[in-house]
């Protein structure tokens, strides 16, 4: 056969990743925060995008702020669909609850205690006499709340009556600067030194000092240090004591046997220091106020419904509401050649806008679809606790509302409910599922755990169970499980064996004078 250039026709077909289809997928997994920040950047870069914001948080002309606005039922569909917004899938029910809601968040935590403004005029009235109450701006309750001293501040307050050279005093403020949240001290005296220009003697003098503040262990550089200086301010560190200290590492594989020879103590004395060692702190500092954390916000929000079902909504608080200024192209547009480059840019902006907002939609619907499965799956859970706790894994859920498993991975993703039970991440309800003994209706491996953690918070230093009990517990409770799967579980949630529980227990019950 001649070897020549030829050419030829094909036709084949291949799922092509486009920019927009892989940032849609992207949208899912986001969190509340992060996607508030995407949305932020988009609108910095589209003069087309605009943020809503009403009075109450919803557009000035939203359509979608009355019953008119879509549920769950219709999730998916295209119908009713609109690009330009993106408020249209924040309700829905699981069963045969009410498709309509009567108020947000509001309903959610009623307050059935205080007066309403309908109720007391003479209240309101009052409020609205307080400066800066008519236009909504005046006082914050924040405001009045009072601030939890920091660590810092209960130090600094300290160092004047310990400190009396002003030298001593700056470099004390040096060292106070390396503490972290839990009161330890992070920082290295002879870098410090050379910092300040001091001698290192200084610097570990101050430092000794500093150790002598309350709280009691502030200032250590370790472990052991933090300990011992607790140990040292209640007048306890004998030289036993001050070997158990040194060798926490033995502690924390419970090899008392090991211990006892060290301290050359009797197993009694050994439980007695044990108990001492328990009611000391590890991080001294974290009583105190430190730096902010941040709430997690709900994605969804379950409530009962009055004809006895759970109603599902979108928390309005994470939906950003993304419109689409259409007055502002037509305006731009009818002035603009349609052969320049400012109408290329015009139109390009339009349609990203256009995929933003039907991206943001699309978002809501399966996440409001995700969770409303996950509602009816579980129902047991919301109605009745954690020991009924379905089996339930990424296919039920997909082959239930017809989407991909990945898609309904990517919805669960760092993704919360507020259930009347308490906030949950959407990935705590698929688990494993666990064979029954009687051949009946399979357990969820999280239900089990719960079991096993229940009957060994039950035990008494008398009676501690070891795994084989825990097998037999429950298998007279109607759960199959093998005794390495319950070592495996117990070891999971850091529970440690039945020996060394039994003198842990007799440890803590000869500290309460039991």
């Amino acid at each position: 056969m001649a070897l020549a250039a030829s050419l030829f026709l094909r036709q084949n077909q291949s799922l092509v990743m486009t920019p927009q289809l892989m940032q849609s997928i992207q949208l899912l997994q986001m969190t509340h925060v992060e996607l508030t920040q995407f949305i932020e950047q988009e609108v910095e870069k589209n003069p087309l995008l605009e943020i809503a914001a009403g009075e109450d948080g919803r557009g000035v002309d939203d359509p979608f702020t009355g019953d008119d606005a879509p549920h769950a039922e219709n999730a998916g569909s295209e119908d009713g669909f609109q690009p330009d917004l993106y408020d249209n899938a924040t309700t829905g029910s699981a069963g045969s609850a009410p498709e309509t809601l009567d108020g947000g968040l509001d309903n959610v935590f009623p307050d059935d205690t205080g007066p309403r403004a309908a109720d007391a005029p003479e209240l309101l009235g009052q409020w609205k006499s307080m400066p800066g109450g008519e236009d909504g701006e005046g006082y914050d309750l924040d405001d009045f709340v009072a601030s939890r001293k920091t660590l810092r501040d209960v130090l600094n307050e300290q160092i004047p009556f310990v400190l009396t050279d002003a030298i001593d005093r700056l470099i004390a403020q040096h060292l106070v600067d390396q503490l972290d949240e839990a009161g330890y001290f992070q920082g290295s005296v002879a870098e410090t030194a050379e910092k300040l220009g001091k001698p290192a003697a200084d610097i570990g003098r101050v430092l000794s000092r500093l150790q002598e503040l309350d709280p009691p262990g502030v200032f250590a550089r370790t472990l052991s240090e933090c300990l011992s200086i607790q140990l040292r301010a209640l007048d306890r560190l004998d030289p036993a004591m001050a070997v158990l200290v040194d060798n926490l590492e033995l502690l924390a594989r419970r090899d008392f046997a090991t211990l006892k020879k060290l301290c050359g103590v009797g197993e009694e004395d050994l439980l007695d220091m044990l108990a001492e060692i328990r009611k000391l702190d590890p991080k001294p500092g974290t009583r105190y106020e430190t730096s902010a954390s941040e709430a997690v916000v709900p994605d969804i929000i379950v409530r009962a419904a009055p004809d006895g079902s759970w109603q599902v909504e979108l928390n309005p608080d994470t939906l950003p509401r993304v419109l689409v200024n259409r007055d502002y192209y037509a305006a731009v547009s009818s002035r603009t050649s349609r052969d320049s480059a400012d109408y290329g840019f015009l139109n390009e902006c339009l349609q990203t806008a256009n995929w933003l907002t039907r991206s943001l939609d699309q978002r809501a619907r399966t996440i409001m679809k995700v969770a409303s499965e996950i509602v009816r799956q579980q129902d047991g859970f919301l109605m009745h606790g954690v020991d009924h706790l379905r089996p339930l894994n990424l296919k039920t859920i997909a082959e239930a509302i017809g989407m991909h498993e990945s898609t309904v991975s990517r919805v669960t993703s760092n993704k919360y409910m507020l259930t009347p039970r308490g906030l949950f991440e959407l990935k705590y309800f698929f688990t494993v599922s666990i064979g029954s003994a009687e051949g009946g209706d399979s357990h969820s491996a999280e239900s089990v755990r719960h079991r096993i953690r229940t009957m060994i918070a039950r035990e008494t230093p008398d009676a501690v169970l070891s795994d084989d009990d825990i097998v037999d517990a429950l298998h007279k409770g109607g759960v199959e499980l093998a005794r390495r799967t319950v070592a495996k579980y117990r070891e999971a949630m850091n529970i440690p064996s039945s020996v060394q529980r039994r003198r842990e227990k007799r440890a803590l019950a000869k500290a309460s004078g039991g």
